[in-house]
């Protein structure tokens, strides 16, 4: 093996894998944000699940990919476990397309979609055009990259320790997976494996039973991703890697017993051992997925005992708006428990920002970052749902409560958006290991509970509407005024006196800030309810237009 034969075989790899995502990064662009309400959408019944999966992996060319989503929408709680196990095993079927592309014999487009897709990318003003020019030319790149990498092989085929090697494969089937798994790993792609695979196999260099043992080690190898993926996530989307993992274990452990007769089968569909390869890639993971679908609510009570605890899953879509109730009286009373459960969310994410400050958890941070999303969408499907309902005919009384709402949405995900800014300063403190001294950290704890009780009170006041604790609870925003005025006059005063760090001190006053802008619109949630927050219906009605648009 010389020089040229590894910078060759490197180089088309590289090639290879580049031009893969281009072409996914081009399907992806194309279809905007399709790809992700499809995802979320179309994965409520299990056999939908598995087609849908299959369906996108095929457009992002990476089953990788696909899982990696997957992981992240059971993590943000937009999946349930058994959504993503179905939704696997398709990302499972759909990455054998590229292997079945590039086996059959189509090299001679692989110049004319990188010259068509170079002129569409870069001389295209249209979007559309642009990305599929980009998809043209990864798809070209790709193509080359499996040509050179079959080409720098060619002088392998006189190499007799690599050629036995490779013959080692087929008579120890598990040095074969392990090689597979292994090399899937570093390059952390399935697909380059199965490529390379193919590419030994046009130089005559490997036989089926070696090529079926490092296909078998590449559907092993690619797990590694989910599990990267689900590393400090929520519980449930570490069961969804895990499902990825014992899935794909379970595969690899039925076809090396059957190896013998499943080879025969192979030997079958083509007489050609590039096609044959191809074909067995696409077999396993449409036979493992017949194999274990139907016993698919046991699966995930296995991985469920596997991967033990409890968590709470975190809804991230509207849980009280009934679009059957959009046009009724009760429209009002399912927005009103939106908003609470939204209010709820945001106090929990308040909490949970101040912790991160005093303690410096990560996985705090990363919970309140989770929130954050959440309370972004419930907001805006909050004032949609609103402003379709203000379409009935209101009484007077409704028409404040609807007024009323889109102002305390508002306030609530303004809430929402501060202590996003906590953790940004709790982050700046931990990366900079800034101190604050005994009595800053004591002033911000005395300000933060005073702060917290306000708006636990406001949001009480939302779900049982007492005007008259409203009223008294508006009087309590003077205190925090006062408490921010005075613990910045002493904070500048330590700064002076050089008993606390400048950048520290930048830190405590933004923190201060924030927390006093917290009670500002808990003090709106109050006014709200105190009625003192009106519009006229010329107002109201401007108000809504512009929110629809």
């Amino acid at each position: 093996m010389n020089i040229d034969t590894v910078f060759g075989l490197l180089g088309g790899l590289g090639l290879f894998l580049y031009g893969m995502q281009r072409m996914a990064e081009g399907l992806q662009k194309a279809a905007g944000d399709r790809l992700r309400q499809i995802l979320e959408l179309f994965t409520s019944h299990p056999l939908i699940a598995v087609v849908t999966g299959a369906l996108v992996t095929v457009l992002v060319q990476s089953s990788s990919t696909t899982t990696v989503m997957i992981v992240g929408f059971v993590n943000a709680g937009l999946m349930n476990l058994s959504q993503a196990v179905g939704t696997i095993m398709g990302a499972n079927i759909g990455t054998t397309i590229t292997a079945q592309v590039v086996s059959f014999n189509i090299y001679r487009v692989a110049l004319p979609c990188v010259g068509i897709g170079f002129i569409l990318n870069f001389l295209c003003k249209n979007r559309t055009y642009r990305y599929i020019g980009l998809s043209l030319l990864g798809f070209g790149l790709l193509l080359v990259g499996m040509s050179t990498m079959s080409e720098s092989l060619r002088p392998l085929r006189t190499y007799q320790p690599f050629l036995d090697l490779l013959v080692r494969f087929g008579q120890a089937p598990l040095l074969g997976v392990m090689a597979g798994a292994l090399f899937t790993v570093l390059v952390q792609s399935s697909s380059a494996t199965t490529g390379l695979v193919i590419a030994f196999s046009m130089q005559n260099l490997i036989d089926l039973p070696s090529g079926l043992a490092l296909i078998l080690g590449a559907n092993l190898g690619t797990c590694i991703t989910a599990q990267l993926a689900a590393i400090g996530a929520s519980l449930t989307a570490k069961r969804a890697a895990m499902a990825h993992v014992l899935f794909n274990t379970f595969g690899v452990v039925v076809f090396l017993i059957v190896l013998k007769p499943f080879t025969d089968l192979i030997f079958l569909t083509s007489d050609n051992v590039t096609r044959q390869v191809a074909n067995a890639h696409a077999i396993f993971n449409i036979v493992n997925t017949l194999l274990v679908f139907p016993f698919l609510s046991r699966f995930v009570t296995i991985v469920q005992r596997l991967v033990p605890g409890e968590e709470t899953i975190l809804e991230c879509k509207p849980k009280y708006l009934d679009r059957r109730m959009l046009h009724s009286p009760a429209a009002l009373m399912a927005a009103t428990q939106e908003v609470l459960r939204m209010a709820d969310i945001s106090l929990d994410m308040l909490q949970e920002s101040f912790q991160a400050f005093l303690k410096g958890d990560p996985k705090l941070i990363e919970n309140v970052e989770r929130k954050e999303d959440v309370v972004n969408d419930l907001e805006k499907a909050i004032i949609t749902y609103l402003t379709e309902a203000s379409h009935n005919p209101l009484s007077s009384k409704q028409t404040r409560k609807v007024t009323n709402l889109m102002h305390s949405v508002h306030d609530i995900e303004r809430v929402g958006d501060h202590s996003t800014n906590i953790i940004e300063l709790a982050q700046v403190r931990m990366d900079h290991k800034l101190g604050l001294s005994a009595m800053a950290e004591e002033e911000i704890v005395i300000m933060y509970h005073k702060v917290e009780c306000i708006y636990t009170k406001a949001i009480e006041l939302l779900r049982n509407e007492r005007v008259d604790d409203a009223k008294r609870l508006i009087r309590e925003d003077d205190i925090i005024d006062q408490m921010e005025r005075d613990y910045r006059a002493s904070h500048i005063r330590r700064l002076n006196e050089g008993t606390c760090h400048p950048e520290a001190g930048v830190v405590f006053l933004d923190l201060v800030s924030n927390l006093e802008r917290v009670a500002d619109h808990a003090n709106n949630l109050a006014e709200a309810v105190a009625g003192t927050l009106l519009e006229s219906e010329e107002e109201l009605e401007e108000r809504m237009l512009r929110q629809a648009t």
